[in-house]
């Protein structure tokens, strides 16, 4: 009995995921016998969110594809097998599983070298992204186009959703100044593409260095509209960083993820609620909370919180504050909340102002994620959200009405 209701539980479990509304572009490849690499020898740029919707890896389903010749890996931050903590330089290795040799994409090198790409014709990329300039696995994708692009390798993406949805435009461009892994191109912070869609506006407005463009292919999901919530997909969630664990929290890393790089107030790592929450031992948490509130932010509210982080930024100690809550995101600015934040606690906490208080080493990253110093520069004058309001929102419309032209799906 115990084995009939097991077998139950693990039918219905694939049932759910391969009844998913939405196939991921590995899957559509799949479904076509894989014609676009058929007899090509194939690098793959991918780690544990490169799945179908069953949880195969994309890793096995190329290596077991019929006249497909998989011969090289490529380990973003995390690693191909998702075995490297966060920032951590990921080292070059042989895969167990398959055998196949992995090369390190985040260590000494995070472009592909002529000597990385020898042996292959095209390099495949499929990787969960959570929608956000700063997260870095959209920097793997374009460094690696351009190396493609310089050694004469064909490129493909293998599509996945934007979990922050695909109208979702937010931030300045990043600019020449401030240009890094964390801002590698001149994109909003949020910039409403999938990783296909970004990958043809980056070759075809020749926005990698030096101009380059590369023979790319793009293999596009089914069953998606920009309007979807990643729920919606029926997909399953596999945290593309140990910090993302759901979906949702897609939706609260541009909430407070630029102020965390200060390491000024617990932003819920280190908690169970990563990126939801700001507090620290200063903060009155009713009151903090009752003043976001009054705010009315639109799609925002807040509720009063005490915690006592696990690790990272008050390991241990008793601290209290706000959690966000995302009521909806299609009318919400969630980038510009964790300014509105900073904005309370300065009114209300004038002794802890963000930028008369935080470490000033990490300003450089700060910036580095903002995509220029402008921001903190103006908001540190008043700490005023009225300071950066326009020119956090300068290049949204503008970017949004170019990238129109790439979309892949309605």
């Amino acid at each position: 009995m115990n084995k009939y209701i097991l077998s139950i539980a693990i039918f219905g479990l694939v049932a759910l995921f391969s009844s998913a509304t939405t196939k991921p572009g590995v899957e559509v490849l799949r479904d076509g016998n894989f014609k676009e690499l058929q007899g090509k020898r194939v690098g793959l740029i991918t780690n544990p969110t490169g799945v179908d919707n069953n949880l195969k890896s994309t890793v096995d389903i190329l290596h077991e594809a019929k006249g497909v010749k998989l011969v090289a890996l490529y380990g973003p931050e995390h690693g191909v097998r998702g075995d490297v903590h966060a920032g951590d330089h990921v080292g070059n290795s042989v895969d167990p599983a398959t055998g196949v040799k992995v090369y390190s994409l985040y260590g000494k090198t995070r472009k592909p070298t002529k000597e990385m790409l020898e042996g292959i014709d095209v390099l495949v990329y499929d990787i969960q992204d959570n929608g956000c300039r700063s997260f870095t696995f959209i920097s793997t994708m374009g460094v690696a186009m351009e190396a493609c692009a310089e050694y004469g390798k064909e490129f493909m993406v293998l599509d996945r959703p934007n979990p922050v949805g695909g109208t979702k435009v937010e931030g300045n461009l990043a600019e020449p100044k401030y240009i890094s892994f964390v801002s590698q191109f001149a994109i909003p912070y949020l910039y409403g593409l999938t990783p296909g869609e970004l990958a043809m506006m980056l070759n075809e407005e020749k926005m990698l260095t030096g101009g380059k463009q590369v023979k790319l292919t793009v293999i596009p999901m089914q069953g998606w509209t920009r309007e979807m919530t990643f729920a919606q997909t029926g997909m399953p969630w596999v945290l593309p960083s140990p910090h993302i664990p759901q979906a949702e929290s897609s939706l609260y890393y541009p909430v407070s993820g630029i102020l965390g790089e200060l390491g000024y107030v617990s932003i819920g790592v280190g908690y169970t609620l990563p990126f939801q929450l700001f507090c620290t031992k200063w903060i009155n948490a009713e009151e903090l909370s009752t003043a976001m509130n009054k705010l009315e932010l639109p799609g925002m509210l807040f509720r009063p919180i005490h915690i006592k982080p696990f690790y990272s930024v008050g390991k241990g100690e008793n601290l209290q504050g706000i959690q966000a809550y995302v009521t909806d995101k299609e009318v919400a600015n969630l980038s510009l909340t964790q300014f509105y934040v900073m904005q309370e606690m300065a009114r209300l906490y004038p002794t802890h102002k963000t930028f008369e208080h935080a470490d000033t080493t990490r300003y450089n990253m700060f910036d580095k994620v903002c995509g220029s110093d402008q921001i903190r520069k103006r908001f540190s004058k008043n700490h005023s959200v009225a300071d950066i309001k326009d020119y956090w929102n300068k290049d949204a419309e503008a970017f949004k009405a170019k990238s129109t032209k790439y979309y892949i799906y309605k």
